[in-house]
């Protein structure tokens, strides 16, 4: 079967946390034997920092940012036999929708697929005249990069006909256990960019115990960090490019996990960073959240912290052995579990079922 799938970008995980996820199910996917075509826009400078060149499993559409090319990119939904349009595209969302929808044939079946479900949720909530409410109806299924059960009644009660849960994982072809790398020697060490519904709780989790710990050696990554006060204990890298993410998680003691608030307060939402870490091996520490052990075992394949508090009094009972055991316990969970071709697997079954089902959105 042919897709057709709208997205903020694959070739480039520059400002866009959902690439892992894209890259890691697609291909997947691909694997399957599904024909995918990924349309994306020439937005953000996502396409003068790519990390990967246009993959062979997938062929990779990019239009210019201007509703005449986007509409362009839209008429071509019309050939695919699966119509997917992702959440956070970036450039004319409503519009997208709306032509993707109009150019997609009767017998398609039509996908949202909200990879923030949370923020999309509370835009709903807050605009009651939102133009996905009154586009639901056209939709066949709403799938979401997490969430839960909160997310699914959610959305059922404003007009889905069904929404399914499609969780982060696993791709253990880019994501594994490599050789420490003295440039991310630390104690702990955070991956992340600075965003607004973040900042409060990177500032809570990892900049409040650094200052505490002034022995320790704290390491951050990520974008847009560059002008923000750090403890003496933190040394900032700025952005660490896709291909370092291996050493950055394999190198140090431990490394955290900070959700931003929406997806703390949904819970059921792991980030992409949470299987990126357990698959090279990392001992992870997370922040708390609801449903975390529907994925790794607290405190045996995951440590978790309520606030920083925890953290530092973590940081100073972890031998370096008790943390090498962690990872290797959730490297093995996860592998076993959470790759992106157990994902696939899910979804492939979600579409057979869905796909010409009788009373299907028209």
């Amino acid at each position: 079967m042919r897709i057709a799938f709208y997205g903020s970008s694959l070739v480039s995980a520059y400002w866009n946390g959902a690439a892992t996820y894209y890259r890691g199910l697609l291909r997947a996917l691909a694997s399957r034997g599904y024909e995918i075509t990924f349309y994306e826009p020439d937005v953000y400078d996502r396409q003068k920092h790519r990390d990967i060149d246009p993959p062979t499993w997938c062929r990779v559409v990019v239009y210019e940012g201007s509703v005449a090319a986007m509409k362009r990119a839209a008429a071509e939904a019309a050939g695919a036999d699966i119509v997917v349009k992702a959440s956070g595209v970036g450039f004319e969302d409503d519009l997208l929708l709306e032509e993707v929808l109009a150019a997609a044939r009767p017998t398609a079946l039509k996908i949202f697929w909200d990879v923030d479900a949370p923020a999309t949720l509370a835009g709903l909530k807050a605009a009651p005249d939102h133009p996905l409410r009154s586009t639901l109806a056209s939709l066949d299924l709403v799938l979401t990069y997490g969430g839960g059960d909160p997310v699914v009644r959610s959305y059922r009660a404003i007009g889905a006909r069904e929404c399914i849960p499609v969780y982060n994982a696993l791709d253990p072809q880019t994501h594994h256990p490599v050789a420490p790398d003295p440039r991310f020697a630390a104690d702990l060490a955070f991956l992340g960019n600075r965003l607004p519904d973040r900042e409060s709780r990177v500032e809570a989790f990892f900049l409040d115990p650094a200052s505490k710990l002034p022995e320790r050696r704290f390491l951050l990554g990520g974008a847009g960090w560059h002008d923000k006060p750090l403890p003496a204990s933190v040394a900032y890298i700025g952005h660490v490019p896709t291909a370092d993410h291996n050493a950055f998680n394999a190198t140090p003691k431990a490394v955290l996990n900070i959700s931003r608030s929406s997806m703390a307060e949904n819970g059921f939402s792991p980030a992409t960073r949470v299987f990126e870490a357990a698959g090279a091996g990392a001992c992870l520490i997370t922040d708390a959240w609801e449903g975390i052990d529907l994925f790794l075992k607290p405190q045996e394949e995951v440590l978790v912290a309520r606030d920083g508090r925890d953290v530092a009094e973590l940081m100073c009972s972890l031998s370096a052995g008790d943390a090498r055991q962690i990872g290797q316990r959730a490297l093995s969970r996860v592998l076993g579990e959470h790759t992106y071709a157990h994902r696939a697997s899910e979804v492939d079954q979600i579409f057979r079922r869905w796909f010409k089902r009788p009373g299907a959105a028209e």
